[in-house]
């Protein structure tokens, strides 16, 4: 019961008389709370009935809401993320009457974050990060142009060698060109011997000093313990699990699948282009795609492509491919859902 209308029976009974063991009982409630508003009387704290009953624009798509936030635990999709889906399903209203309802639904500290700014052309940051562990694991491979921000992402389900090798091709190829250096963590794939010829002097996977060569980049590895030197890449891998990730691992959970390396990457070209590298970046205050034309120009330009090598679309005209993971009519029926 609201407590303005708990207020208003207890007023009522209490001026027809009713004794207040009586209307304690009536109304459900201790002797002291009636006692407490009849005291306060007309001056009661309650909570507004007009504001109780006013209806929202929100409330056609809390039900929608509710299945997704449901759904997605325990994780969570963001609300930037969530207003895009319910404004494609006709939600007219704005972003804080959104946040204002799921912040009871969530509640997280914020982490620090640590910023290593770059010069154009002169650093791309490069990682794995793992979406999903187990039988079947989902990795995706990012990497992110310290400069411009522009990024690319692969999923894979193993990491290894070869799928550094290609990760690293594609990005190079969908940005257009290569930076002056590549910034590693300390994978074991990667650098086989920290400080094997001296201090800062490391031995490398030689798969990787041969396409350093062949691109013209210099590898780089953060110090041990010092992930956050990669801190482009890391804010980005959250970015990407709870913007891209989670929402469609989401839907294909609605619809009783599992999001797969090749579903993943069906849809995340799409993704990149419209969302990621289209928004205005929190740092910058530019788009990622707009400061990557104009870094373009600092970026060495790619070697010829060997015959065998696939033909990679670069970023300007990213077209998604569709996967045959699982039946054409259900990735249709999920697209269609998506753009309802």
């Amino acid at each position: 019961m609201f407590k303005l209308e708990l207020r208003v029976e207890i007023l009522v009974h209490h001026r027809r008389g009713m004794s207040i063991r009586t209307l304690s009982r009536e109304v459900s409630c201790s002797r002291g709370t009636v006692r407490r508003y009849i005291r306060l009387g007309e001056k009661a704290p309650s909570v507004s009935y007009s504001r109780a009953e006013r209806s929202s624009k929100l409330d056609p798509f809390k039900a929608y809401l509710s299945e997704r936030i449901e759904a997605a635990r325990p994780k969570w999709i963001s609300a930037v993320v969530l207003l895009k889906e319910i404004r494609d399903r006709g939600y007219t209203g704005g972003y804080s009457i959104l946040k204002e309802y799921l912040a009871p639904f969530k509640s997280r500290p914020a982490e620090p974050v640590v910023r290593f700014e770059t010069e154009p052309g002169e650093q791309m940051q490069v990682d794995f990060t793992f979406i999903r562990r187990g039988k079947s694991p989902l990795l995706a491979f990012v990497a992110t142009l310290g400069w411009s921000r522009a990024t690319y992402v692969r999923f894979y389900s193993n990491l290894d060698m070869a799928s550094w090798q290609e990760g690293i091709v594609s990005a190079l190829t969908y940005f257009g060109g290569t930076p002056r250096t590549l910034l590693f963590d300390n994978d074991k794939s990667i650098i086989l011997d920290r400080d094997a010829y001296g201090k800062g002097l490391h031995r490398w996977n030689p798969a990787l000093l041969s396409l350093a060569e062949e691109y013209g980049f210099i590898p780089r590895v953060c110090k041990p313990y010092r992930a956050k030197t990669k801190g482009k890449v890391e804010r980005f891998n959250r970015y990407l699990k709870e913007s891209f990730v989670l929402p469609l691992a989401t839907t294909f959970k609605q619809a009783g699948l599992v999001l797969d390396v090749v579903s993943a990457n069906a849809h995340i070209g799409q993704w990149l282009q419209d969302t990621a590298n289209a928004r205005y970046h929190g740092t910058t205050g530019e788009i990622p795609a707009h400061r990557l034309q104009l870094e373009l120009g600092t970026l060495l330009p790619l070697p010829r492509p060997k015959m065998s090598e696939p033909l990679l679309i670069p970023l300007r005209r990213v077209v998604p491919r569709e996967s045959i993971q699982h039946p054409l009519a259900v990735y249709q029926s999920l697209l269609k859902e998506q753009r309802v």
